[in-house]
């Protein structure tokens, strides 16, 4: 499912001094190099999966740095050059008097194949977002789908290509991109003005960017995406949730605000009057996560997605995985039933001894338990069937409505553990129920977000102001967000990390 076509060494190896080429080409596979580390005063190192190798006793000198320097193309704002028509990347470390001073040669492969895993979602003409730890080959991955949607679909493509990562260096992009088309950023601070001078200029259908990473280039692809253009493009990010809290790139997945209901909603929810909702259609429909190129998680509706991780309730993201053969596995987790709803009380099961602990979740969040286990380091793990649990672990609402799985586990003897609401913190105390220990760590936003809710009630009742306690920005904007909606005024005062919002009454 993949090949290799070119990594294109020999380029690289022509900009190196000769006394580091010359181990380098003793070194029995070189297809696995990843990075030649050149930093003054230090023995030179190449990089490979696992292992780092000392290719010369001798330590680099200026005048190995200016050997290098003289070879390659120019460094831009972002201190990357590259080795014109190469994939190369080249990044320069410098002093205080901005003397170059330390190298990194990252190899740079085009690969054949590495999409074959979401080529159904890209050519559907959906706007996709990948997401992935740096080094899992989005990249890699964007450049062959600029490729297949130009070359096989016969699509006006453009690349917005920030650092020549995509395209490689020089006026003539590398091969590996095809017929698609590509546009070079001046400095990484312009990116979101290219991006929509593309969509003005060029007429594309598809418009390909890698890292998306700013506030203006997220407002920037949603411009995009409004105007049909199909978007394919990466972001700072491993999971949608982290995407989710991320003040910066939130609206890339519809944003996140805080909204205020009514009492009467909030016993129906079983929640806080003060809960997190979607304010706006995602920009981007479908989300990769992708571990590596055999395996990658597809959110297929991120709206839904969002919606319902916002409120607690289970995910099902299909797993695709090819094996070994080639073949391309599906598997989605189940999709939980409910019983219509009962007036029966929810109840608490005893505790279970202090041994490793399966735990089936049932209408919660998998993602937060699985934190909340990280952060308490219980012997707990968590399944995904019931009849692999020790216990099950499900809310106050679910229980109450008596769906199939629950009928199961009490006729099975199986105990289930309560929670008031889907949060780390409710986790963390059952757990610390389960294992007679205390929770160590709160869930940091349901914490902020009842202060608030607690302020707010105060400074109503006594017209007194009130300081919250110290936050981050997107905590605090929605805090700001909470007292609007009371007719309150508020303001934030101090220096981070010490900035907090005070809360208070409205002279006017």
């Amino acid at each position: 499912m993949q090949r290799q076509i070119t990594d294109d060494i020999a380029a690289l190896l022509l900009a190196l001094p000769p006394h580091i080429v010359e181990p380098l080409r003793k070194q029995g596979e070189r297809a696995d190099l990843l990075e030649i580390v050149l930093d003054l005063g230090r023995p030179p190192t190449a990089r490979f999966p696992g292992q780092e190798v000392v290719l010369s006793e001798r330590d680099v000198s200026e005048a190995d740095i200016d050997y290098v320097v003289a070879r390659i193309g120019a460094f831009g704002d972002d201190n990357r050059a590259g080795i014109e028509r190469t994939l190369h990347r080249i990044s320069a470390i410098r002093n205080r008097k901005g003397r170059i001073v330390g190298l990194t040669c990252r190899i740079g492969r085009a690969v054949y194949g590495t999409i074959a895993i979401i080529e159904d979602l890209i050519r559907t003409g959906t706007s996709i977002l990948l997401l992935g730890r740096p080094g899992v080959g989005k990249t890699t991955m964007l450049r062959e789908v600029a490729r297949v949607l130009a070359d096989e679909m016969g699509k006006r493509v453009i690349i917005v290509d920030t650092s020549n990562e995509i395209g490689g260096d020089g006026d003539i992009p590398h091969p590996a991109i095809g017929k698609a088309r590509r546009m070079q950023v001046p400095t990484p601070t312009m990116q979101h003005a290219v991006m929509i001078e593309a969509v003005e200029n060029h007429m594309p259908e598809v418009i390909v960017i890698d890292e998306i990473g700013t506030e203006l280039e997220a407002a920037a692809a949603r411009t995009i995406a409004e105007r049909g253009v199909q978007l394919v493009g990466t972001a700072h990010g491993n999971t949608l949730e982290n995407l989710m809290m991320n003040p910066t790139l939130s609206d890339l997945i519809g944003g996140i605000q805080s909204v205020t209901i009514s009492d009467e909603e909030a016993r129906r929810r079983g929640t806080q009057k003060s809960i997190l909702e979607r304010k706006a259609p995602p920009t981007f429909n479908i989300v990769v996560e992708i571990q590596n190129w055999e395996k990658v998680a597809v959110h297929a509706n991120v709206g839904e997605t969002v919606d319902a991780i916002l409120r607690g309730q289970p995910i099902s993201p299909e797993v695709r995985v090819i094996g070994e053969s080639g073949e391309l596995r599906r598997e989605r987790g189940p999709l939980l039933a409910e019983a219509p709803e009962t007036e029966r009380p929810s109840r608490l099961a005893p505790a279970t001894a202090t041994r490793a602990v399966k735990i089936f979740p049932f209408g919660i969040s998998r993602n937060r338990l699985e934190q909340a286990i990280r952060e308490l380091e219980v012997p707990a793990t968590v399944v995904s069937y019931l009849d692999q649990a020790d216990v099950v672990m499900t809310v106050k609402n679910y229980y109450r409505k008596k769906p199939p799985i629950i009928r199961d586990a009490e006729s099975n003897a199986v105990p289930i553990y309560v929670l008031k609401s889907n949060t780390v913190l409710q986790m963390q105390q059952i757990l610390g129920t389960m294992f007679d220990i205390g929770a160590r760590e709160a869930d940091p936003l349901a914490q902020a977000m009842q202060e608030t809710e607690d302020a707010i009630d105060n400074v109503i009742g006594t017209s007194q102001p009130v300081d919250l306690s110290p936050q981050n920005a997107y905590i605090r904007r929605l805090q700001h967000q909470m007292a609007e909606r009371y007719n309150l005024a508020s303001r934030s005062y101090g220096k981070e990390p010490h900035r907090r919002v005070r809360i208070y009454r409205s002279e006017s």
